[in-house]
């Protein structure tokens, strides 16, 4: 049975590999174990035995016990032609040492005949090892602020919460005092709320805006309005929207029309039936246009004529910019136009205002008067149109949000003029938002469209215009008022 021990040049090459053990290829790997192999059962075998001596004819070695430490040895003899000269720099290698594993001791002294290309192999590969393992390695945490500054911070906001805390403080003092101003000085007594149950729209909020030819702060059972509007704030669009629904358009008006698909009443009728029936205009209009049109309403805001003039006045001292623009008048062109100036009217009689053509500022009076006028050829259309546009110059100019603060008195004072369910709560937190949005563009409709309906008659004779009523629908639910 041939011997299993490692020959000399066996065993540089074993003590080579064992070195570089983390850096082995496949091939070396499997030289490495099958020397190993080798070892182990040579050094197993030996094991068994006190003492043994073995020799070969043609360069013999013996392998022995060591008293010391219990491992084999192995001693080659001067005849090996492996055997150590005393010049050879393995003249002490025979006096070293096996592990418990059988593996031998590593010199550090035989690293110095490995080859240069060897070392560079090593070192190259031991620097990537070092890399990989501090990429691999967790970050350190960061360090936590220090807590003078946190403090800071906190202070920081502290301030500016008391700040905003006082600012709306002040505002909502000069909010009360304008609102409890009026009924105090005789002129003017506050708006009676009406009843009205609001639905909420599917995007944003949607509000019917009235304008009443009576004085709602008193309430009026024959009063009647030739405003009707329903604008939508807060909608994911981030844009404000205004619809103007004409006040003659043919609509069934529940418990007024011959019966449930008869369109024979005219939209402004169900305000004033409302109004009768113990002032509920706005919530008799909020019905029918949900029955007519499929819109849903949350809040209304109604104004008699003189109201919104002091509004404007109250709001806009210097009066508001606008571009007065006026239909032919009996197929000729104008540059001015006479409208009546109802708010001057004394003893039964109506006296006229001359409105110019083109931009100018306009007080209360007068804004009121050039969006109610209706004699040029555009008739009743030409008014729906003005009325959107002194809506969009009103929207338009309050976008400034310093009015929040300055104007926070007047705006008390209008809001007790002012027939509405809208709480103030409501303004509160909307309307900068609203600005911001007017300030992105006002989306207009006018419904019906110019020309687009057909001239018809309600059940008492009157005048009125027949639309599409499907077709506007779309054209709402594609507008996201519905």
């Amino acid at each position: 049975m041939a011997n299993q021990n490692l020959t000399h040049h066996e065993e540089l090459r074993y003590n080579y590999l064992m070195r570089n053990l983390n850096y082995l290829s496949p091939k070396e790997e499997a030289e490495y174990e099958y020397l190993r192999s080798k070892v182990e059962a040579f050094n197993q075998y030996h094991r068994n035995r006190n003492q043994f001596d073995y020799s070969h004819s043609n360069g013999s070695a013996n392998y022995y016990e060591s008293e010391n430490s219990g491992d084999w040895t192995q001693e080659y003899y001067a005849n090996d032609d492996y055997a150590y000269t005393d010049e050879s720099p393995y003249t002490d290698y025979e006096q070293r040492q096996y592990t418990a594993q059988g593996l031998p001791v590593y010199d550090d002294e035989h690293s110095a005949h490995r080859s240069r290309k060897a070392r560079q192999v090593a070192q190259a590969r031991s620097q990537k090892a070092e890399a990989v393992a501090a990429s691999k390695s967790p970050k350190s945490p960061r360090p936590k602020k220090s807590g003078r500054r946190r403090f800071r911070i906190k202070r920081i906001l502290l301030t500016l919460a008391v700040i905003l805390l006082a600012i709306l403080a002040a505002m909502g003092y000069k909010f009360y005092k304008g609102f409890s101003s009026v009924g105090g000085n005789g002129k003017y007594s506050a708006a009676v709320v009406e009843k009205f149950n609001g639905q909420d729209t599917a995007d944003g909020t949607n509000i019917l805006i009235l304008g009443s030819d009576k004085r709602v702060t008193q309430g009026s059972t024959d009063a009647r309005t030739d405003s009707i509007m329903v604008l939508n704030v807060g909608n994911s669009d981030n844009k404000v929207k205004l619809v103007s629904f004409m006040r003659d358009t043919l609509v069934n008006i529940e418990g007024a029309s011959t019966d449930a698909y008869s369109y024979d009443q005219k939209l402004n009728t169900a305000f004033n039936l409302g109004e009768q029936d113990g002032n509920q205009g706005a919530e008799y209009m909020r019905k029918t246009l949900k029955d007519n049109f499929d819109i849903d309403i949350k809040y209304y805001v109604m104004l008699d004529f003189e109201t919104f003039a002091e509004a404007i006045d109250t709001l806009f001292p210097k009066g508001v910019e606008i571009n007065a623009q006026f239909a032919t008048v009996e197929g000729q062109d104008v540059s001015e136009v006479e409208v009546p100036d109802d708010l001057n009217s004394k003893d039964g009689v109506t006296p006229n205002q001359t409105i110019s053509e083109g931009k100018q500022r306009m007080d209360g009076r007068t804004l009121l008067n050039y969006a109610r006028f209706r004699k040029d050829d555009e008739g009743d259309f030409g008014r729906t149109k003005r009325q959107q546009q002194v809506m969009s110059a009103v929207l338009n100019q309050t976008k400034n949000v310093s009015k929040l603060f300055t104007g926070s008195e007047a705006i008390g004072k209008v809001f007790a003029l002012t027939s509405t369910n809208v709480p103030y709560s409501f303004l509160a937190t909307n309307a900068v938002s609203v600005m911001s949005d007017a300030s992105n563009g006002i989306e207009q409709m006018t419904l019906p469209e110019y020309g687009d309906w057909v001239d018809d008659y309600d059940m008492y004779g009157g005048q009125a215009l027949l639309i599409d009523f499907d077709n506007y629908k779309k054209e709402l639910k594609k507008m996201g008022m519905r």
